[in-house]
């Protein structure tokens, strides 16, 4: 057979032709050289900068996850890259997440989350039947028995059930599932009954009334919302007690360039751990019926009272005992969270809030605006039901639940008083009883110079002590000014959720950083 007159060079392809006779590589060398003296464009500009985003969300501040802890996150990557530091570990002393502090999950709660999560689990010997119970009547009120529908807007219905019948146990008052709404956590209901009570324009618009200090999500949603912020102080020097003058002085006040409609109150609080007395709840249920304020009750700390001379008590429950023109009239919508208490399960994001005496077409127009995120993780929904549906006397869990409950709130009263006490003991800071909630909020001296070297800084003075701290230490608390404060006084929060030993040493560095401190600065 006669040979190919062309011949193919070993380990080289042949040459395709185009429909002119020009191979295939010389038409794309002729393309890429056409294309290199095309003039280059500039890249084209951004539809989203910071001058054209929305000014609202540029607005919003919450200092809880603000610049100190995107420090403490730089600072715990340097250590993993072996770089050296006067310590070994960043200690997230800024935040209330009890799991991530070494707090050990309820048994029962994880049971019941298990059977839901995995139904065949429901045939194992190895889980309690009040666990079973429990889930079994959750998975039947989901679509297709399983936590992976979406339920209906409102959450699911049985679950609400269970929240009314839990606050009517808690408050001697009947409670509407009607009324109930579960939430993605307290702060998706906040921010949701917000947002309905926001309107007008200049000095029309809305008016907030809020704790100072408070906790940053109230000023972030009202920035974002463009409503106008209305601060009333606690009285630092009456363990954070409220005034209603105070309250009074502050609408005054806001009425000039405002519409006040909204009063927020923070109960046990957070960031400074008071606990309100039934007479204080009166004097603010009375002070809102006769300003016309719509009353916004955040108590997801209810569990958390560790004063004996304190006792927590439902903004609902006094609202009805004030009798009938009160608990007719006062609208009231009350939150709680899986969050706190203790149970400390901040990552399921379960809540929900109570909303009393609200306009039947504004309960339409509120299911509407949840209809928008289509319903809240119903594995959340799930863990609030466990939460308000614990197990009882006479049932196979009860007494391990209650030991465990016992010893969480137990050792969180005891690294109260610990934290409180240690405080106390260093010059230059001071700190009120901790009655509840899960935080320290010191009052802490901060010198002249050390001020202006924050102001050099472009900081704070509060955030200056506590960049300082966190470099030093590997310590993250978050200042006072994050969470509001009077003109001239400095704080920081700290969780008081670390173990005992961990805290003691958490305790005896800020001592020790304080001094140096003062010692550095005056």
């Amino acid at each position: 057979m006669q040979r190919a007159a062309v011949l193919v060079r070993r380990g080289s392809r042949p040459r395709a032709s185009g429909p002119w006779g020009r191979s295939h590589s010389s038409a794309a060398a002729e393309a890429s050289a056409a294309l290199k003296v095309r003039p280059e464009r500039s890249p084209r500009d951004r539809i989203l900068t910071l001058e054209s985003m929305n000014p609202q969300v540029k607005a919003v501040e919450y200092a809880v996850r603000g610049p100190i802890v995107l420090k403490a996150g730089e600072i715990e990557m340097e250590l993993q890259r072996g770089i050296k530091k006067p310590f070994t570990e960043v200690i997230r002393a800024n935040i209330g997440d009890a799991h991530a502090m070494g707090q050990q999950p309820i048994t029962f709660l994880r049971q019941v989350m298990a059977l839901c999560t995995y139904p065949n689990l429901l045939n194992s010997p190895s889980f309690p039947e009040d666990a079973k119970k429990r889930a079994r009547r959750i998975l039947q009120a989901c679509g297709g028995n399983s936590l992976g529908s979406y339920s209906a807007s409102q959450g699911v219905n049985c679950i609400r059930e269970d929240v009314a019948a839990f606050i009517t146990r808690r408050d001697g008052v009947p409670a509407d599932p009607d009324n109930i709404y579960l939430t993605t956590g307290a702060s998706d209901g906040i921010s949701t009954i917000l947002k309905l009570l926001v309107s007008g324009g200049g000095k029309s618009r809305t008016g907030v009334m809020i704790p100072i200090p408070q906790y940053p999500l109230y000023s972030a949603v009202i920035s974002e919302l463009d409503a106008v912020q209305v601060n009333y102080y606690l009285d630092e020097e009456n363990c954070w007690a409220l005034n209603v003058d105070e309250l009074r002085r502050a609408l005054r006040q806001a009425k000039d360039h405002c519409d006040p409609k909204v009063l927020c109150i923070i109960n046990p609080g957070n960031p400074t751990g008071q606990v309100q007395s039934r007479k204080c709840i009166e004097d603010v249920i009375h002070f809102a019926w006769e300003e016309k304020l719509f009353l916004l009750a955040d108590e997801v700390y209810q569990d958390n009272v560790y004063s004996p001379d304190c006792r927590f008590h439902s903004f609902k429950k006094v609202l009805y005992q004030m009798g009938h023109e009160y608990s007719s009239n006062v609208e009231l919508a009350s939150f709680h969270s899986t969050s706190k208490g203790y149970m400390g399960e901040c990552g399921y994001r379960g809540g929900y809030m109570e909303v009393i005496n609200l306009h039947p077409e504004i309960k339409g127009q509120l299911v509407k605006l949840l209809s928008v995120r289509l319903c809240p993780p119903v594995s959340g929904q799930a863990a609030m039901d466990i939460v308000v549906n614990p197990p009882e006397p006479g049932e196979e869990s009860f007494e391990q639940f209650s030991r465990e409950k016992e010893f969480v709130l137990g050792n969180l009263a005891k690294k109260a008083k610990l934290t409180e006490d240690l405080f106390n003991q260093v010059p230059g800071i001071q700190c009120n009883p901790l009655q509840g909630a899960m935080y320290a909020f010191p009052r802490i001296l901060i010198p002249a110079k050390a001020v202006e070297a924050a102001q050099s800084h472009k900081m704070a003075p509060d955030m200056f002590y506590c960049m300082k701290l966190l470099e030093e230490t590997g310590i993250c608390v978050v200042p006072g000014s994050g969470f509001g404060q009077r003109e001239g006084t400095y704080h920081f929060r700290m969780t008081i959720l670390p173990p005992v030993e961990k805290l003691k040493t958490v305790l005896h560095k800020v001592k020790d950083f304080h001094l140096k401190f003062l010692e550095q600065y005056s």
